[in-house]
């Protein structure tokens, strides 16, 4: 089983996927930036740990994510402030996959969404744009480094009860249950490591099985 920290651990998915990844027997940590929600990280049988990624430097990160053999990026500043966008959604995410290689964490799955990218086509005076910008620089960071790294990229996201099947590719359209996306963050921990590493993974509510779609990764 692994040793995993979530940061962002009190998101909606985060809570999800900690729950799962306990209940599989992974040690769980979940990183959260209010105290106040320690008691509810708590009771998805993660280990709750308070900590403001936004003002940790590279170091007091490595300190925490020390000790981790997988760091899943969940956190996000949840849009309306383009400055704190780009502090958290880039500029501690960026922090986050350096600290995690200096800590000798070797895998990092990172949580972006479906269009992400340097060609994502959002026009700057789109409220959406600073997000867009903050993740496509955070992945393409990810993309240069030399962990197994994993991005997802769900649809927009809902609150429907999880399905387990998924439609994979950037040609997915649809909306994507924030249940699916811990469904899939936790087959993508339990997968073959050589099917998902150094890959991005668009996908939506589909029909096909989760663990079926994953093992249909790079055949041939």
């Amino acid at each position: 089983m692994a040793r995993i920290v979530i940061i962002g651990g009190h998101g909606k998915v985060a809570l999800l996927a900690a729950r799962k990844l306990a209940r599989a027997g992974h040690d769980v940590t979940s990183v959260f930036r209010n105290p106040g929600h320690a008691a509810e990280v708590a009771a998805t049988g993660a280990m709750p740990r308070a900590g403001d990624v936004e003002s940790m430097d590279v170091d007091a990160l490595e300190e925490m994510l020390r000790g981790h053999d997988i760091v899943i990026w969940s956190a996000g500043a949840g849009g309306g402030n383009p400055q704190r966008t780009s502090a958290v959604d880039r500029d501690a995410a960026i922090r986050s996959i350096d600290a995690s290689q200096a800590a000798g964490a070797g895998r990092y799955i990172m949580v972006s969404y479906l269009g992400a990218g340097l060609d994502h086509g959002i026009a700057p005076d789109d409220p959406f744009f600073p997000y867009a910008e903050a993740k496509a620089a955070a992945d393409e960071h990810l993309r240069a480094t030399d962990l197994d790294w994993t991005i997802l990229m769900p649809g927009m996201l809902t609150n429907e009860p999880s399905r387990r099947c998924v439609q994979f590719g950037r040609g997915a359209t649809g909306t994507t249950s924030r249940e699916l996306v811990a469904d899939v963050i936790e087959a993508v921990v339990a997968a073959d490591v050589d099917k998902v590493t150094h890959t991005d993974l668009p996908f939506t509510d589909g029909d096909v099985p989760i663990t079926t779609a994953l093992a249909g990764l790079r055949e041939g």
